[in-house]
This record gives structure tokens, sequence and C-alpha cells, in this order.
């Protein structure tokens, strides 16, 4: 392992067990389930950044240190744009970490995982950075850079993913599981450029919102099918499902998902989007009064 001794026993108090008790009403709860663990990172004042869907719609959250000491956590601030969350704990005395943007990391550079393996237990893992490129995600989810790696996650979801000289370059979201690469973590500066807004608002409030409509998608060929629709979103109102496939966007084509998303994003919340749909052996078009993803998970 190319991350030192000593460097991992400076980073590990830094990491938390991360705990969620979700109510079974929330609109998470069906996909993500109601009891959620996860990892996440010490960086500054008592904050730890995590990935979003641990502790979106959490009524309680606990947090188990490293030295085996517990305590609760406050949910201050959630980016679901980018997919970070920030909680807040009370206890002092554990060390922070510095942050590192993306922007000074390479592909072919040596990284590492900490991540809780449950409650105090910690594990890490090695690897190189892979790719540092636009990804988007079956959810209606795009990043415009993502970190991924070769790196197996070690533990929970919302890990640290470190540099040698243990700085802090992004928050582990998915498994991917693919040839060549195992990870995705989220670059660390969608916090710090916009940390006071964060904060003080609790969300981006400067980016311009933009329509949501609450499906689950995948690539085949050069259309888009639908393979799942949360439910109580819009479209679900609108009579999608499962097997319905996307032509176009507001009368223009779309053969992949990244087009989808940017098409529909060019929509405000509330405003009509209308999807070309091939359903039944038919092609049709349905009309969608667009939602918020913000407000539906808040």
């Amino acid at each position: 392992m190319n991350a030192t001794v000593d460097l991992l026993h400076s980073i590990l108090p830094s990491t938390v067990g991360i705990k969620a008790t979700i109510p079974g009403g929330h609109p998470s709860a069906p996909i993500l389930g109601t009891e959620r663990v996860g990892s996440g990172t010490l960086v500054s004042g008592g904050l730890v950044l995590t990935a979003n869907y641990v502790p979106v719609g959490a009524e309680k959250i606990e947090v188990a240190f490293f030295d085996n000491r517990t305590g609760t956590a406050e949910l201050v601030a959630q980016d679901f744009y980018s997919g970070l969350a920030v909680l807040r704990v009370s206890e002092k005395g554990y060390p922070e970490v510095r942050l590192r943007s993306s922007e000074e990391l390479v592909p072919g550079q040596e990284v590492f995982i900490v991540a809780s393996a449950g409650e105090s237990q910690r594990r890490v893992n090695t690897g190189v950075v892979t790719a540092l490129q636009p990804f988007d995600a079956f959810w209606e989810f795009r990043l415009d850079k993502a970190i991924t790696t070769t790196i197996m996650n070690p533990g929970l979801g919302g890990g640290g993913l470190f540099a040698l000289d243990g700085s802090l370059a992004g928050i582990v979201s998915l498994d991917l599981n693919e040839v060549g690469r195992f990870t995705l973590a989220i670059p660390t500066e969608n916090y710090s450029a916009h940390r006071d807004e964060l904060l003080e608002n609790g969300r981006r409030v400067s980016r311009q919102p933009r329509a949501w409509v609450g499906i689950y998608c995948y690539k085949v060929d050069d259309h888009i099918l639908i393979a799942g629709i949360l439910p109580g979103t819009p479209a679900e109102r609108a009579g999608l499902k499962a097997g319905d496939l996307i032509l176009a966007v507001d009368g223009t084509a779309v053969s992949d998902r990244g087009a989808l998303y940017e098409r529909i994003w060019q929509r405000s919340p509330g405003e009509e989007i209308t999807l070309k749909i091939y359903s039944d052996e038919r092609v049709r078009d349905v009309q969608i009064p667009s939602g918020d993803a913000d407000r539906f998970f808040a």
C-alpha cells in the first residue's frame, strides 16, 4: 500500500461512520430504504462531507468516530446537482483534512479511499485515477467532471478519496464495477467553491433551478429506455411507464442520456415538457408539467 502508515494514522481520526434514519413516508425511502449507513470526512469547523444519498430525508443522523465515541449530526446542506451533503457534528478535538481541487489531479495519479466499514471500523484501498470527465447516471444526474479510479470501494458510500499528501480530492459516490474503473468520486470543489452559499442557504440558490420529471433511464441503441418511474413524480402523473422509449424532447431528437438531461434542464421547474414516446407500438407526444428534485426530496 503506497499510503504510508503515518499518513493513514493522521487521516483515520478525521473519518466518521454514519447511520441515518429516514421516515417511511419520505420519497427516498422506497428506493434507498429507511435505515442507511455511510461514510464521511471532517473538513472544517465540525463539518462532514458525504454523499447526499446517505442522509437525504433523515430525521435522525448518528455518527461513529474512529475512537469509538458516538454522537449525532445535523444535516446543514444538500446539493442535488453534485450529489454532496454537508453534516455538522458538535464533538471537538478531531483533526480535519484539507481539500484538494480535481484540477490538481491527473490520470494515472495514485490515490486512496478511506471508508467506514460500520461504526468505528475503517477500511482503506489504493489505486490510480483513470479519468476526469463528465459522467451521467440513470436518475437524471450529471456531473460536468467526475473522478473515476481503479480502486474497489473498501467500505460504505460517502468515503473520502485522498491524494498521497493526505488532501481530500473527492467523495466516493458510486461503485462502477467496470473494467479499468471501479469507483466514481464527486470532486470536492463542488463544496469548497460554494461553501458559504451552501452553509447559509442549505443549497445552491445561485444556480438556476432546472426541470425534473422523475425517471430512471438507460441508452438502448439510439434511443433512451425508461427503466423505472419514481412514485409521486411528474413522470408518473403523466402516465409514463417502464419500457417506454424516449425519442425527442420538445421536438428535438435525443439519442443519448446526456442530451436528454440537457434538453430537460433547459426548462425551469413547473414548465411543460413534451416528450415524444414510443410505447405499445405507437409514437405519441406526452406533455409533462415538470417538477423540482430539490423540493421533492427536501
